[in-house]
């Protein structure tokens, strides 16, 4: 139990630093804005996934938060880093940030495996 626990939390963090913290940080820089322009995106549809990470970031480290919301937040996340894949794919060919979602999907499987592992261990 100890083992999922620390998966859990060392996965939902790194998940949390990338999804909400940086985002938080750096959403308005120009940087940032260049950037959902470059993959075709409207400028608002930028502030729109900063806001749903930060609420998906809340639901997956509050702890009070039901169980199901969290599996919803899960969902988005995944369904977040495959898009964000397949534009880069799309408009960027074959390069390291292409891949990049996949390394974040794979952490955050690990922290979606030992939930469910700490949740069926109670």
């Amino acid at each position: 139990m100890k083992k999922h626990k620390i998966i859990f939390w060392t996965a939902t963090i790194i998940i949390a630093l990338f999804e909400g913290v940086l985002p938080i940080l750096t959403s308005q820089t120009e940087m940032a804005k260049e950037g959902i322009r470059h993959l075709g995106y409207p400028e608002y549809f930028g502030n729109a996934l900063v806001v749903f990470k930060v609420l998906g970031v809340l639901a997956l480290v509050i702890p009070q938060v039901p169980k199901r919301l969290k599996e919803w937040a899960y969902a988005g996340f995944m369904f977040n880093f495959i898009f964000a894949a397949i534009s880069h794919f799309a408009v960027d060919g074959m390069d390291f940030q292409s891949f990049f979602p996949f390394i974040v999907l794979a952490i955050l499987a690990a922290s979606y495996y030992a939930f469910h592992q700490l949740n069926t261990s109670k």
